[in-house]
């Protein structure tokens, strides 16, 4: 039976009745710092893992220590939503362990009414294509967007049976319960994601410093030269044009600037270039970030993304690529900002098998490449392993979603 089929098939000839959030859902407080003593953990705007959508990390604080934006009070099974930046989507419930702690009021907080609506059924109309349209209909500021609770409170959502309460919340359950499942589908993949992660570290960390067969530690001034492009100025780059000109802060993302294709070739030409499978790395910001050179056209910031130019007879590209991974860099920290110079990346060690056999050296390398490889395509690959089959759960959640939430409006019957 489809889900549409199973939904008429729940319903039957119930009438169905759209109300505003804040008509199923109770007033709530906020904490009086004056009369409080002891520890509160403190859930904060970045405290609610977007993904998970759970709190995973709440700083604790007293009367002391509260920042003024630790306010509202939270129990078991309310549902907070971040009113802050709305359409990020940052909401969850509040588990058993944070009840009677506190949210900033950067959160909406949304408590049952349990006679009327399940708190699960709160959460997942939350997660619904028509509450995201709605938060970006309502939303103000363009640089900081928000939405104010009044408004949260004002999307309606459908109750089933609202004169029969009793019936009410039996289909709001069965509904709620075969959504859970897979979101929990979903929450065991992750799970078992985290832990191949966890593995792969630990693999890639001991292939990557201690390689079976003699080894030796070697700089990175011997595998080859630093290299960078040269120096593009400001107004030489433009909001859109030819050329992607990847600055620190969009490297390995979208580029927001662009150069002509003259000033490229004529730049490629005359200074140095990455070639084809090169390893780029962020010299400043989050250091040691690699990118490897795919070869398509584009230009990069000057001193702060470097390659090693590397003819790979000593060492293979991923090899490299794999070894920033975990690379103790020397960082230089006198200004404002951390840097990593060339001298800093020429003296960095790393471990090289058979270093004296440099065909014996490669096939070792190809080997642990390989085996490195395969853990990332299960970790990383968004086309296989975990991170798709997660991909695919997550579009089933939402397929069914849309399909058990999908109750006639009375417009929709009037037509």
């Amino acid at each position: 039976m489809s889900a549409a089929g199973f939904l008429e098939k729940l319903l039957g000839d119930a009438e169905v009745e759209w109300v505003p959030l804040g008509d199923v859902t109770q007033p709530t407080a906020n904490i009086k710092w004056s009369e409080a003593d002891g520890v509160y953990r403190y859930i904060d705007l970045t405290s609610v893992d977007i993904k998970a959508k759970r709190v995973t990390e709440a700083s604790e604080i007293t009367a002391e220590t509260a920042p003024s934006r630790a306010q509202k009070l939270v129990e078991e099974n309310d549902v907070i939503f971040a009113t802050t930046r709305p359409a990020q989507q940052r909401y969850c419930l509040i588990d058993p362990e944070l009840a009677g702690n506190v949210a900033s009021t950067g959160y909406c907080v949304l408590r049952a009414k349990h006679n009327q609506v399940l708190p699960k059924w709160i959460l997942h109309w939350l997660s619904t294509t028509e509450f995201k349209n709605y938060v970006e209909e309502n939303q103000s500021g363009a640089a900081y967007p928000a939405i104010s609770d009044g408004k949260v409170k004002s999307f309606e959502i459908p109750i089933p049976c609202p004169d029969d309460p009793v019936r009410s919340l039996a289909i709001q359950r069965e509904i709620v319960r075969i959504l859970d499942s897979f979101n929990e589908l979903t929450a065991e993949l992750t799970a078992e994601l985290t832990a191949r992660k966890k593995q792969y570290n630990h693999y890639r960390d001991r292939l990557l410093s201690h390689p079976s067969g003699k080894m030796a530690w070697k700089p990175l001034g011997w595998v080859g030269e630093v290299r960078m492009c040269k120096r593009v100025m400001k107004n030489q780059t433009s909001e859109a044009g030819d050329i992607p000109f990847f600055k620190i802060g969009t490297f390995g993302r979208e580029p927001n600037a662009f150069i002509s294709r003259k000033l490229f070739e004529e730049f490629r030409k005359k200074y140095n270039y990455p070639k084809i499978g090169d390893v780029l790395i962020s010299a400043s910001g989050t250091i040691g970030r690699a990118v490897i050179f795919d070869g398509e056209e584009a230009y990069f910031q000057d001193s702060n993304i470097v390659w090693l130019e590397n003819d790979e007879s000593k060492v293979l590209n991923k090899y490299l690529f794999y070894f920033y991974q975990i690379a103790k860099w020397h960082v230089s920290d006198g200004g404002v900002i951390k840097r990593l110079y060339n001298d800093n990346i020429k003296k960095t060690l790393i471990a090289v098998p058979y270093p004296d056999d440099p065909e014996k050296s490669l096939e070792e390398q190809a080997r642990i490449v390989a085996i490195l490889d395969t853990f990332d395509t299960l970790t990383t690959s968004i086309s296989e392993g975990l991170p798709r089959e997660i991909e695919l759960r997550e579009k089933q959640y939402a397929y069914y979603r849309d399909q058990l939430l999908s109750f006639p409006k009375p417009d929709a019957e009037a037509a």
